[in-house]
């Protein structure tokens, strides 16, 4: 299958007028005025063409949850993100209590096993249970418990070793040991943490390389406490970055983007089951009930939750933010592929990578979606 006369973004994070080459379901060359020699050819009119969207922090979509547990679960979740141009997701669980997160991973991993259209559900980001209480967000206090790598490991031998993220509070209990030994198996990301900006930036040092939804459930940046915010400015991590302009001002996500440049800000929706839905839509997280008000989700209590966007919705509220384009696009592409240690894999239209597209309409809406080099129905 060759694709031409489209406006591509290559692997240089610019636009090119390139041609791509797929084969066998990947990359097989990317470049100018590529011969078809007897392979199916795609003209695509000149739109602008995306390598496929990643989202690494994502809860559900399309009324169901990750933690539900249920292949319709999972199908639904995977058959409504493709509609976006989101063709790999880490799927995130919620602080549960082992014995129920290791049904839900085994219930993963049996479905994970068969392929399936729509997304790919690549692997688990574990968001709890090793957080911490007094900053534990949308998360019940009450499962939070201290990490521990015999259970981690655990819980990834039932996920099939799929756990591609896992989250943690340095300062709590002996968490920082369990950096120390987690960061050979999956990428650490510092999360829900009442930390120091010392106890962050040692926790940087044991292992950890990524900070989860920057700004929220953590110790904010004051300029005589530059907390767990100051350190990930002052650090070489990545950052997860909510972007639908609630969960983070656009004055500060600008800001973010000023300190940080496009080369470790990682967009994600943190989207829960109620995404795209409409006003007054109530749903549950974590077992706690949630309603969307005001272009949010909510807790009853009126605490934040998880988003009601996706990672295209979020591009285009960047760029309306007055953020490039093109760093919009890397921040929702490469960057989290790197920071879950599969850029390898996807995150980039390069050779050898698998074929997942997104080929834009004029109006930033998806006009076709590729995964793998197959048409998505969208």
């Amino acid at each position: 299958m060759l694709f031409k006369n489209g406006l591509v973004f290559t692997e240089n994070c610019v636009f090119e007028p390139v041609d791509i080459l797929v084969k066998d379901g990947r990359f097989a060359a990317v470049g100018k005025d590529l011969p078809a020699d007897g392979e199916e050819v795609i003209d695509l009119g000149g739109k602008k063409v995306l390598p496929g969207l990643i989202d690494v922090h994502t809860h559900g979509c399309g009324m169901h949850d990750f933690c539900d547990g249920t292949p319709e679960a999972f199908q639904t979740m995977a058959d409504t993100y493709i509609k976006a141009g989101v063709t790999t997701v880490c799927p995130t669980s919620m602080t549960l209590p082992p014995e129920q997160l290791s049904k839900i991973y085994k219930a993963y991993a049996a479905w994970a096993d068969e392929e399936h259209p729509g997304a790919r559900l690549i692997g688990i980001n574990m968001e709890g249970p090793f957080i911490s209480v007094p900053k534990k967000g949308a998360h019940e206090a009450q499962y939070v418990i201290p990490a521990d790598i015999d259970t981690f490991r655990q819980l990834n031998a039932d996920s099939g070793n799929r756990i591609r993220l896992v989250d943690v509070a340095p300062e709590q209990f002996d968490n920082m040991e369990f950096i120390r030994q987690a960061k050979g198996i999956c990428a650490v990301s510092v999360a829900h943490t009442d930390g120091t900006y010392d106890q962050i930036m040692a926790a940087y040092e044991a292992g950890a390389t990524t900070t989860t939804h920057l700004f929220n459930a953590m110790t904010g940046l004051v300029h005589r406490e530059p907390g767990t915010v100051g350190a990930a400015f002052d650090s070489g991590a990545y950052a997860e970055l909510i972007c639908d302009g609630a969960h983070v001002h656009p004055a500060v996500i600008r800001t973010t983007f000023k300190v940080m440049g496009d080369d470790r800000v990682v967009v994600v929706s943190d989207s829960l089951m109620a995404a795209g839905m409409p006003e007054g839509t109530v749903c549950s997280l974590g077992g706690q009930e949630v309603v969307v008000k005001d272009g949010r989700a909510q807790l009853m209590n009126g605490t934040i939750a998880g988003s009601v966007v996706n990672i295209l919705e979020e591009i285009r509220r960047l760029i309306s933010f007055g953020i490039p384009e093109e760093s919009a696009i890397k921040c929702s592409t490469i960057n989290p592929a790197k920071a879950t240690r599969m850029d390898d894999l996807v995150g980039s239209i390069s050779v050898g990578k698998y074929a997942d597209l997104l080929v834009l309409n004029e109006d930033y809406t998806p006009a076709m979606v590729y995964r793998d080099g197959k048409p998505q129905r969208i």
